[in-house]
């Protein structure tokens, strides 16, 4: 039996996802970062929608395609750099995305709605681009918070807080408040739901 245009693009991606050079330490094994992010992605949609169509499974898992050779640093390090770095990564991130489906036997409809999703087309108008951004955001603050905020002052923390919580649905909002933080997190966190 072949494999299904679903499993030949996740293939695809999780493949490209492989070359990540950077690591982290998962079960006691080095695992490709962006791999393991777009895993957690994938696990955070099941817990958004477990009904997603295929197209929001897609872009859920492609989210961050090959990000890692256009690095940060490659803008300047500074708000307007950091927003143009994102604005590219997007449109990139989505080209590569939409070219894999259309290698793995998707129509150009769909192929392109992966890329709109990626690129989060009419968020808050489109709830898939919603259910997008709540997952990022999720695996923000389940994955990567803790780590980030130790590199910031406490109010430029609050205020990233407030912008996340601020971009998700009521769904993503309990969600959140379901994920195991530390206290200095959760603190952060009621601090910025206060304000």
């Amino acid at each position: 039996m072949s494999p299904s245009s679903f499993e030949t693009a996740i293939h695809a991606i999780d493949k490209a996802h492989a070359h990540d050079p950077t690591k982290v330490q998962i079960e006691g094994k080095d695992e490709p970062y962006e791999l393991y992010y777009s895993r957690k992605m994938s696990d955070y949609l099941e817990k958004c929608d477990p009904q997603a169509r295929e197209t929001l499974r897609l872009a859920i898992r492609a989210q961050h395609l090959r990000r890692w050779e256009v690095p940060r640093d490659s803008y300047p390090m500074n708000k307007t750099g950091y927003h143009l770095w994102r604005t590219y990564l997007k449109k990139r991130q989505a080209e590569l995305a939409t070219q894999i489906c259309l290698d793995s036997g998707y129509s150009e409809e769909d192929a392109h709605r992966v890329g709109a999703l990626i690129k989060k087309e009419n968020l808050k108008q489109d709830a898939e681009t919603q259910t997008l951004e709540d997952v990022a955001c999720l695996v923000f603050l389940d994955d990567q918070f803790e780590e980030f905020e130790k590199g910031h002052d406490e109010a430029k923390i609050i205020n990233i807080l407030k912008k996340t919580w601020g971009k998700m649905s009521q769904r993503g909002h309990e969600l959140a408040l379901e994920i195991s933080m530390s206290e200095r997190a959760r603190d952060l966190v009621s601090k910025a739901l206060a304000g």
